[in-house]
Formats: C-alpha cells, sequence, structure tokens
C-alpha cells in the first residue's frame, strides 16, 4: 500500500538474531527507517497531485516500478536462489493482494487529504490483529483487543462517518488498509519457510505483472511534466524500499517498526506544503488515538512473543 504502512515480521526479539548472527544497530536502523518514511510520504505526495491529470492505474503501475528496482538489489546482492518458495500460490496472492492494496490508496488520495489518508490506513496494523486471531489462530489478550477497539474508534473519529467532513473515497482507504493486513496474514503464514527478501520479490514482480493488465485500456499521453514526476516517484520509491529493507536487516522489528508512524508526520507537512491542506481538531484527536494504540499493539506483541519465547526455552 502507498500511504506506507510499514509490515514487519512476526516480532521475535532474539530468535532472528540467534539463526542469523549480526551486529544489531537500532540507531542506524531508526535513521535508515525514518528517511524510508519521508521518501515515501514524498512518493505519496508526487502521486496525489498527478491523478489531477492521469489514471490511478497509470500512477501506480509507474510507482511499482521503484519496488521492482527495490527487488533487482536484493537479487543483485543474494542471487536468484531468493526465487526459491515452498508456497508459490501464496506468494503470487500476496503480490495480487498488494496490487489492489495500493490502486486503492491512490483512486482514494485523489479526494481525501493526505494527512487524513495516510491516518486513516494505519487502522491496517488493528486489522492484521483482528485476522490474525480469526486466521492464524493467534492468541490475542483482553488489552490488545482494547486497544484494537479504540484504534477502529480512532478512525471512525477521523472519517466520521455520515457527517459529509471526508469524502466517501475515504471507504476506499479500508479497503486498501483490509488488504494489506491481507497481505501480511499471508505473509506470517509464509515466514516459517520462505525468506523476506523472496516475499518481497515475488510481490513486487507479481504485482507490476497484474497491474500491466489494465494499463493499456487507461494509459495516457503524460506531458514532459508529468513524465519527470512519474520518472522520480519510481525511483524515489524504489530508494524508499531499499532504506526499509536496510533498516530491518540492520535493527530489531521491535525497535524499528515505531518510526512509521512518522509517516503521519511527513504527510501532514507535505499537504501543508503542496496542497494547503491541514488535518481539524478531531483529525488530529483521533490520529493521537490511532498511534497511541498501535505503539500499543506493537508493545504488547513484543512482550507476549517474548513471553512465548521464554516459555519455549523452559521447555526444551
Amino acid at each position: 500500500m502507498s500511504g506506507y504502512v510499514l509490515e514487519v515480521p512476526p516480532i521475535t526479539p532474539v530468535d532472528h538474531d540467534a539463526a542469523q548472527p549480526r551486529q544489531v544497530e537500532n540507531g542506524k536502523g531508526i535513521l535508515l527507517m525514518g528517511v524510508g518514511m519521508f521518501l515515501f510520504a514524498a512518493v505519496d505526495t508526487g502521486a496525489k497531485f498527478l491523478t489531477e491529470g492521469l489514471h490511478p492505474v497509470q500512477i501506480v503501475w509507474t510507482r511499482q516500478l521503484g519496488l521492482l528496482f527495490g527487488a533487482f538489489v536484493l537479487i543483485a546482492l543474494h542471487g536468484r536462489t531468493l526465487f526459491r518458495t515452498s508456497h508459490p500460490r501464496l506468494q503470487i496472492a500476496r503480490g495480487c493482494v498488494a496490487a489492489g492494496s495500493a490502486s486503492f490508496f491512490i483512486m482514494a488520495v485523489a479526494h481525501v487529504p493526505l494527512a487524513d489518508a495516510v491516518a486513516i490506513t494505519f487502522v491496517a496494523p488493528f486489522m492484521v490483529t483482528v485476522l490474525g486471531a480469526l486466521i492464524l489462530r493467534e492468541p490475542v489478550g483482553t488489552r490488545r483487543w482494547v486497544a484494537v477497539t479504540l484504534g477502529f474508534v480512532g478512525t471512525l473519529i477521523v472519517i466520521r462517518p455520515g457527517m459529509g467532513v471526508v469524502h466517501p473515497a475515504a471507504a476506499l482507504l479500508i479497503l486498501a488498509a483490509f488488504l494489506f493486513a491481507v497481505r501480511q496474514i499471508i505473509s506470517r503464514a509464509l515466514s516459517d519457510t520462505d525468506k523476506t527478501a523472496t516475499t518481497v520479490i515475488y510481490t513486487a514482480i507479481v504485482a507490476s505483472a497484474i497491474l500491466t493488465v489494465p494499463l493499456p485500456f487507461y494509459w495516457q499521453s503524460p506531458s514532459t511534466d508529468q513524465m519527470m514526476l512519474l520518472a522520480l516517484i519510481a525511483g524515489v520509491a524504489g530508494v524508499a524500499e531499499v532504506f526499509v529493507i536496510k533498516a530491518l536487516e540492520t535493527g530489531m522489528a521491535v525497535v524499528i517498526a515505531p518510526v512509521q508512524y512518522t509517516m503521519l508526520i511527513w504527510g501532514t507537512f507535505y499537504g501543508w506544503l503542496i496542497f494547503d491542506q491541514l488535518p481539524d481538531g478531531w483529525t488530529w484527536l483521533g490520529t493521537a488515538i490511532i498511534v497511541a494504540t498501535g505503539l500499543y499493539t506493537l508493545r504488547r506483541e513484543y512482550i507476549v512473543s517474548k513471553a512465548r519465547q521464554r516459555e519455549s526455552g523452559a521447555s526444551v
């Protein structure tokens, strides 16, 4: 999904380091992730600007070229062995879902202020918790259910359905967030057998292929300025993807994940700078609730996974 919500692997603070010894540099990881979020916010801003003259499918397809670049960097670094997967159907399904999520976001952002759009997409982590409990049978305690409920309340405050404050296209943002949550549930199902880099590569290639199918029906010849901005979006998206990948390789996911919420800061900044749009008081309140409960959910996931790890070690 553009309007980037960081997809972190299941938070196991020691397991990954034990399996693949490496030097953990959380400070460097935070910096890399912060730069990645800044760049992704710039990509979303450029995409919103382009929706005034080009169809969202064309914009998303071009943006995907940048993510393909990130995939090619991974292949160059680690070789073609990254194509090995135990679940090709799941990998293909994930790519399809990713294409749909990004498309719905760009369709919506044409009508919804950027800061509002980014805030609404942060309902995705709460949907992941719900889907994880329903599909993967992951245990969710009372406190996390309360956090999920409050997160949805915060989202309703931002959208204020039925009040005519936010454009009806906000519904597309909810759909985009839901598809992103499905994408992350698939990632968790794949995490025991496939490398993260393998999943990134399949998603980039499959999503690009899916978006290419309808492209001829929506293609409009861009002006010189539009062409330059499309190229810039693709390039910046690719660089941002590399920054995010390197951040997760450098630091611990539980430390890096909260940095994704800086997207709300950058989305607000770009929305004010480019479109002269600032959130109202209710949107700030809803956003604050979303951020607070999102950070709490991440913290609880870390505590629960750490407790499970201790229990697993004691039973050995």
